[in-house]
């Protein structure tokens, strides 16, 4: 078990910000089932806080902590504003994407494509230092096309340490920024979590933390011998409840994680006030399909809000009566409150 001294205001594991997936819903979910995992946004470009609806853009609320906002973009001066707009709606920490390997974000001289470009993010860093007390980080790949060297990464990583970095998120596959889709780009280069070990072991004084094909909370711990964390992906999303055991397993807490059943019966609260506010059901139940992924009646429960949540008359007893469902007839199981 990794002892709880966690000094550094860090976490030993986090969840990787997802497009369309960590939303504020999901976020809140996912904190039922574990305190102390660090929890991301989606990335939020500049454009979209500067010219759109920041409001909804940052909106969280209390119980997500610890979190932290990913930005994208370029500018350094607009990268400074957004990150003091993270600070004042109560963030606790920013986080710079570089690792995005989409169309869309090429466009816009963001994600992956800067890692070619270590000073310009080592500026943005700088300046949003001087605006926030926050830390702010980055979350980058290893290399992008054929600019896939060790020295590559190893460049760009003394370059925002330097500017005052103190942490560098590594997803151990390179980025391929023409002719792979952003879901190839997670599956199809090759991962290479020793090329991180070297990165941790080179910068001791960077926190190096490690994302890409983390499967459970063993093989977790087994990296943690190597980096100072890990993030979870898609594994975190599609079987939320290995979380579980986070708080206890990495850091030491006695308080014994709420059941499958407690978490349904949290979250209830939060959906009744959601769709009270006119929020659809569906937007918070897609996120917990996965909830009892495994375990004997998952498929029922799946079923059932797959088939039943996205009705235009569904209300907040479709989580309850999808739960109900999930068990055998002769189940004699208490329901939720």
């Amino acid at each position: 078990m990794i002892a709880a001294t966690d000094n550094t205001s860090r976490h030993h594991i986090s969840v990787a910000p997802m497009m369309n997936w960590t939303d504020r819903h999901d976020r809140y979910f996912l904190r039922l089932i574990t305190r102390r995992a660090l929890l991301y946004t989606e990335m939020v470009t500049t454009g979209a806080l500067l010219h759109g609806d920041a409001d909804a853009h940052l909106r969280f609320h209390p119980d997500e902590h610890p979190v932290a906002l990913q930005l994208g973009g370029c500018e350094p001066s607009a990268m400074a504003e957004c990150a003091r707009m993270a600070e004042d709606a109560g963030y606790d920490e920013v986080n710079i994407n570089v690792g995005c390997p989409s169309d869309r974000v090429q466009n816009g001289r963001f994600g992956a494509c800067l890692m070619r470009e270590p000073m310009r993010v080592a500026d943005c860093v700088a300046a949003m230092r001087a605006r926030v007390a926050i830390p702010v980080t980055v979350k980058t790949r290893i290399g992008v096309d054929r600019d896939d060297s060790y020295d590559f990464l190893a460049a760009f990583a003394e370059a925002v340490a330097s500017a005052g970095c103190p942490t560098l998120i590594v997803h151990a596959r390179k980025a391929w920024l023409q002719g792979l889709s952003p879901k190839a780009n997670r599956e199809v280069p090759p991962l290479d979590y020793a090329r991180v070990h070297r990165l941790k072991r080179d910068f001791p004084d960077l926190r190096v933390e490690l994302n890409g094909g983390i499967e459970d909370l063993d093989t977790a711990e087994a990296q943690l011998a190597h980096v100072d964390g890990v993030m979870l992906g898609r594994a975190a999303y599609q079987r939320p409840y290995l979380l579980a055991d986070v708080d206890r397993r990495f850091h030491g807490d006695d308080a014994p994680p709420r059941s499958r059943e407690d978490v349904v019966a949290a979250l209830l609260p939060y959906l009744e006030r959601e769709y009270a506010a006119g929020t659809p059901v569906q937007r918070i139940t897609r996120h917990v399909l996965g909830l009892f992924h495994g375990r004997p009646g998952g498929r029922r429960w799946r079923r059932y809000l797959s088939e039943n949540a996205h009705r235009h008359d569904a209300g907040p007893e479709v989580l309850t009566d999808a739960l109900a469902a999930s068990r055998p007839p002769a189940a004699t199981e208490r329901a939720v409150a």
